[in-house]
């Protein structure tokens, strides 16, 4: 008996609108817009996306850009000097993050590259930090750091000599 109430409500709701109120009926499937996706320019494709430029879908890859960029750079520091814990985390949320972007909807391409990325800078730091930890351990490192500091002494006294020289030489 109630879902017939709820029938009557319905259909007098509908009558009531008018015909002039009602959505025109289509072929199902067919789609609403006049303009198709391969009439619109490229920069109106890019703009109207669910990942376009005016979502942050597209602008949160840019900015974690920055943080491959810096893990890329840190390529050139020595390994001591690295954290481990901060790699490690890099890492993860590669990881992570590179299969969630392939969950969730719309799918974004662009996140998931850079976390893959942002995850691969992590695997080539942290395995530098744990071979560097492996060769200290070992002692191959503290030789090599003695013979380091060996070298920069002599050149340190050369280069004092030969200052020591040229000022001798200046002041005659």
């Amino acid at each position: 008996m109630l879902s017939r109430v709820g029938s009557r409500f319905h259909n007098g709701s509908r009558i009531a609108r008018g015909p002039y109120l009602r959505k025109p009926v289509g072929r199902r499937g067919q789609a609403t817009e006049t303009t198709s996706t391969a009439t619109q320019s490229l920069a109106s494709r890019l703009w109207n996306s669910p990942v376009g430029v005016k979502t942050v879908h597209f602008w949160a890859p840019v900015m974690k850009w920055a943080l491959v960029l810096a893990g890329v750079s840190d390529f050139a520091r020595p390994a001591d000097k690295l954290s481990l814990t901060q790699n490690l985390a890099l890492t993860a949320t590669g990881a992570i993050w590179t299969r969630w972007c392939f969950i969730i909807k719309p799918r974004n391409v662009l996140l998931a590259a850079v976390n893959f990325l942002l995850g691969c800078v992590g695997v080539v730091q942290v395995s530098r930090i744990l071979m560097y930890r492996q060769a200290l351990k070992n002692g191959t490192i503290t030789e090599l750091k003695d013979d380091e500091v060996k070298d920069m002494k002599d050149t340190a006294k050369d280069v004092a000599e030969e200052a020591r020289g040229k000022a001798k030489a200046a002041l005659k």
